[in-house]
């Protein structure tokens, strides 16, 4: 490599969002509700009761360390 006095500058500009045009508006007034397939439906449940297992874990140590329950 070669030792250069130039340096290529590169130049962002930066649009703050309250300067920046809006955004054209979209029509969703006639729109209706999604479908969901069983394989999302699925899914979404396994999420809840994974959740409920995790938050049942947590709140357990908690009343575990607190000394409310041994284990």
């Amino acid at each position: 490599m070669t030792a250069s006095t130039e340096f290529d500058r590169k130049f962002y500009i930066v649009v703050h969002p309250l300067d920046d045009e809006p955004e054209k508006k979209v029509e969703t007034d006639n729109l209706g509700p999604m479908r969901i397939t069983t394989t999302v439906r699925v899914c979404l449940y396994a999420l809840r009761a994974y959740l409920l297992l995790m938050f049942g874990m947590l709140g357990y140590r908690v009343l575990e360390l607190g000394g409310i329950i041994r284990g």
